[in-house]
């Protein structure tokens, strides 16, 4: 049988009318005569408060015996709410214990700290946080799919297991079938990578870039929406070793093209997410974050500014700012410089430009003056970076010198050059991690809580 969700059932016009309602008690408050149920599906934030009374059926053999936990059906009737809060209220006239009795369950009506839901992941969606996270997941995905399907790019599929390390940063996680204990051996003693599944060494990709690539130069535009895998031995709030990117590319870009897309695409998703998690953002304003909804509508409504990455040194070097860490050519911008240029300087989002070639990756344009790539980093208030992009080199020799550079072997990326041989053009791409972003919307201060079953060091329980 079909059941109206409580989402739904909560939005109707007016009262009056037989239901349903399945879900999974937040509450249970037994009084004299009445029993008050707060029953939850996960389709909004709000619960529906069923009451029940000795004309309900089940009422002394189920209803009295319920607890918080219980998974239950109630039939019954939508009626108007005498309570404060609520415009509905749902009058049973049964109700059914779907699953066992919850003796000994977790949660409770009351705080737990986020350190305690991440030992029981498999029930922390039934929190109001938690729950309102996985909702504003699900509306920012749906948001990224429609931007870029109104902007003509194609939705590419990109490969999880792969050979090549786009970020060359040989942080990468091996698959292998070679039997751990005892793998076969070549001639000179070292593993024979030639008897593994794939006949060479692969790994969990950590972007699907390189690939996306392909897809641009005959598609002309494309975006990946996937998995990425990091094997960064790091404990910090802001690091996973499992997460989702966003890595739209298109051909015929430049810097300039790209930043433009970038400032769209920030602008579409939180005005998407805005209307459609309204009362899960309230939420979160009220609950973790007190500027939540503003930080967003700063990103919405301001134009971003664009400074180049020297301009960037400069103005920071001239603040006055006690740094922790320090600011100069050539160093990575870290989070307390990002910061301070979004927050104090300008007060909107900052896109910082053309950024020394020593920092970046190998893939990433080689501008005229030989010291820095286009590569362009996004900067938002409360997080700092949350997009990082180049227009790609595009030029065969620029290209293999780069990667030999970088200490890496262009045979190894015989396909990706093989693209700058046959009808290479300028093409630019940006990365964005979707974590990163649920975070920003949220305020959540630990990634780790802003996915559904985190993966980091020690941790793969679930």
């Amino acid at each position: 049988m079909s059941t109206e969700s409580i989402r739904s059932m909560l939005g109707r016009d007016a009262a009056g009318g037989e239901g349903v309602v399945r879900g999974w008690l937040r509450s249970v408050r037994h009084a004299k005569g009445v029993s008050f149920l707060d029953v939850s599906d996960g389709s909004c934030m709000d619960g529906m408060q069923v009451v029940a009374n000795p004309e309900t059926e089940g009422y002394e053999s189920v209803v009295r015996a319920l607890s918080t936990g219980c998974s239950i059906e109630a039939r019954g009737e939508v009626v108007e709410s005498p309570g404060k809060g609520q415009h509905f209220e749902f009058h049973a006239s049964e109700v059914l214990l779907v699953g066992g009795a919850a003796e000994d369950y977790p949660l409770q009506k009351k705080r737990h700290s986020f350190e305690f839901l991440r030992t029981i992941a498999h029930l922390r969606p039934r929190t109001n946080t938690i729950g309102a996270v996985l909702r504003l997941r699900n509306a920012a995905s749906m948001a990224i799919h429609e931007f870029f399907q109104r902007e003509e790019f194609f939705y590419l599929h990109t490969p999880i297991v792969t050979a090549s390390d786009a970020e060359g940063a040989g942080e990468m996680f091996r698959v292998t079938t070679l039997p751990v204990g005892d793998p076969p051996r070549d001639e000179g003693g070292s593993v024979d990578d030639a008897r593994d599944f794939f006949g060479r060494p692969t790994y969990l990709t950590v972007s699907g870039q390189l690939e996306a690539e392909i897809g641009a130069l005959a598609l002309s535009r494309v975006y990946t929406f996937g998995p990425t895998f990091r094997a960064e031995n790091s404990n910090t709030a802001r690091h996973l070793a499992e997460f989702w990117m966003v890595e739209p590319e298109a051909a015929f870009y430049d810097l300039s093209d790209l930043a433009d897309l970038a400032e769209r695409f920030l602008k579409s998703v939180f005005e998407d997410v805005l209307d459609r998690c309204e009362d899960d953002m309230a939420f979160f304003e009220k609950r973790i974050e007190s500027q939540a909804i503003e930080r967003m509508k700063n990103v919405i409504d301001a134009p971003f500014e664009r400074i180049s990455y020297r301009e960037a040194v400069s103005i920071l070097e001239r603040s006055g700012e006690k740094f922790e860490f320090p600011v100069g050519f050539g160093l990575d911008l870290q989070s307390e410089h990002e910061r301070w240029l979004t927050e104090k300087h300008v007060g909107c989002p900052v896109v910082v430009t053309d950024w020394p070639a020593t920092i970046k990756a190998f893939y990433m344009h080689r501008n005229d003056d030989g010291e820095t790539v286009a590569a362009m980093d996004v900067l938002v208030g409360g997080v700092g970076e949350i997009i990082g992009g180049s227009q790609r080199e595009h030029r065969l020799d620029v290209l293999e010198s780069a990667i030999r550079g970088q200490g890496l072997e262009p045979d190894d990326y015989w396909w990706y050059l093989d693209l700058r041989r046959f009808g290479s053009v300028p093409h630019a791409g940006f990365g964005l991690g979707f974590e990163r972003i649920v975070q920003f919307m949220t305020g959540m201060a630990n990634i780790r809580d802003v996915i559904p079953f985190p993966r980091v060091p020690g941790q793969a329980e679930f």
